[in-house]
């Protein structure tokens, strides 16, 4: 494992360990998990090679529906970088039985030239005894290293999760165009197990313009 890697690691095992601290402060929650998964696929595209890909991440909400978060991953050597750092910021919020969420993506990419670009990603979901829906939008406005493009890619996912069941079944399809992709579409289905804490994970994730392929993922959460 190279220094990158075992930053990442890191920094989902601090908030392992100050997660008792944190919770305790009204109004105010940290969460995150560790975890590794045989492909680390996006929007339908392997990012890491087809190779296992180490992911750790970090969320703390605030009152009102605030939250700032910083995930990562180990990626396929892109330009000099062989990480990625996602830094997340936006707020939550209820509304007519659904839940919205607004914020803004920061896609960092350390060692790398001119990888660096930002997102707004915009999301409504309802839930309905066992099942949710949701309905996403991402939106890349034009930036320097897309190429002075704008990117939009639209998603619709769901979730079906009975308490009797003891696995829990989800999916998505998602096309994008623009900086990334000139019409793609991509969808994933899956099956998710939970041990406490612990998920093992199996989905299926395809693409029109890549071959699909089944990626397995076990993560830790707290």
């Amino acid at each position: 494992m190279n220094i990158k890697l075992a930053l990442i690691a890191a920094v989902a095992a601090f908030g392992f360990g100050g997660a008792a601290t944190a919770r305790e402060a009204d109004g105010v929650k940290l969460s995150g998990d560790i975890g590794v998964v045989s492909d680390y696929r996006y929007r339908g595209l392997s990012l890491s090679g087809e190779d296992p890909a180490l992911q750790g991440s970090l969320k703390l909400e605030l009152p009102q529906g605030f939250y700032a978060g910083v995930w990562g991953s180990n990626i396929e050597d892109t330009g000099g970088a062989d990480v990625e750092i996602d830094l997340s910021a936006g707020l939550a919020a209820s509304a007519g039985g659904f839940d919205f969420d607004v914020g803004v993506i920061y896609y960092a990419y350390p060692g790398g030239e001119d990888l660096n670009y930002w997102e707004i990603p915009l999301s409504a979901s309802r839930t309905w005894d066992a099942f949710t829906g949701t309905v996403g939008l991402a939106y890349a406005p034009e930036q320097d290293n897309l190429g002075n493009q704008d990117n939009t890619y639209f998603s619709v996912s769901a979730e079906y999760a009975p308490e009797s069941w003891p696995v829990s079944l989800d999916g998505w399809i998602g096309h994008e165009d623009g900086a990334f992709a000139d019409g793609k579409t991509d969808w994933a289905l899956g099956v998710t197990k939970a041990f406490g804490p612990v998920a093992l994970s199996l989905h299926y994730v395809d693409s029109d313009v890549e071959s699909g392929a089944a990626v397995v993922g076990l993560k830790a959460g707290f």
